[in-house]
């Protein structure tokens, strides 16, 4: 479904000018409205509906916005108009790894064994690993109490979480024009034990964000093996880390995009701005 017209009128202010050489920033409503049906239907570009216009022209304008960064500006800007109206509950992010987005196999080589087709090794550009089953991207995410999501990370199938939690936090960028910098430190923080480590708890501790992360019975074993070097139990609310299903409820919100839940793009950059893409739509909804 296409935005509406009050959707439109939040997100209209902050596209890039229209005019230009050739004139090919011009109809951004028929352009934003074929970018938003193919990440909601993955269909491909070439079948988009005629409405849409030249599909040649809405898979340009949106590889062009994914690799500029004018979807992650355009994120932030919904996001900076959610926060001025008090839409955004800074006491409760949540950080959970999303979907894996399976890559779809080139024409022709589905047929074939896939140990001679699939390579050992991926370009860095592409974020696709080999997890179990096939070729894989893993969506990383922070989301807020209002289960719309405020950073996310595309990574390669196989990486672990822990080593993305701070990337993913310092993603979180939210423009304040009314009082000057942008904020980028929540309240609270919550995620699953995955993300347990010292380095991300120091991270957290250092910049003051109170958080809830269980400790796995390894490390738990283990600092009481160490004693009093070992260091102090982590702190866990348990009533705050029963609303990690916010979060979880956001990725399932973002994988009704079908082109978010299967991977169609080669570059990892335009995979990030088709899930940009679909956060943005849903920030646009009331």
């Amino acid at each position: 479904m296409d935005p509406t017209s009050r959707e439109w009128s939040l997100l209209e202010p902050h596209l890039p000018p229209s005019g230009g050489r050739g004139g090919r920033w011009n109809d951004h409503r028929t352009v934003v409205n074929g970018i938003l049906f193919r990440v909601r239907t993955g269909v491909p570009w070439r079948d988009l509906p005629e409405r849409c216009g030249s599909w040649k022209t809405v898979y340009e304008r949106h590889r062009r916005w994914s690799a500029d960064g004018t979807w992650d500006r355009l994120l932030q800007a919904v996001q900076a108009d959610a926060d001025l109206a008090g839409r955004v509950d800074w006491g409760m992010v949540g950080v959970l790894p999303g979907p894996r987005a399976r890559g779809r196999c080139p024409q022709g080589q589905a047929a074939r064994p896939e140990k001679r087709t699939a390579p050992r090794h991926h370009r860095p550009d592409e974020g696709l690993g080999r997890s179990r089953g096939s070729l894989t991207s893993k969506i990383h995410l922070a989301g807020e109490g209002g289960c719309r999501p405020m950073a996310l990370l595309i990574t390669p199938g196989q990486w672990g979480d822990a080593p993305q939690m701070i990337e993913v936090l310092d993603g979180i960028r939210v423009p304040r024009p009314l009082v000057g910098r942008p904020r980028t430190r929540p309240d609270h923080v919550s995620g699953d034990k995955a993300y347990s480590s010292r380095r991300n708890r120091r991270y957290l501790r250092r910049r003051r964000i109170k958080h809830t992360i269980p400790e796995p019975r390894d490390q738990r074993a283990n600092r009481r093996r160490r004693g009093s070097a070992g260091g102090r139990p982590a702190g866990f609310d348990r009533g705050r880390y029963r609303r990690r299903n916010e979060v979880e409820r956001t990725i399932n919100r973002l994988k009704n995009s079908r082109a978010v839940a299967t991977r169609y793009n080669k570059r990892a950059y335009v995979v990030h701005g088709t899930v940009t893409a679909a956060a943005v739509r849903l920030w646009l909804r009331p």
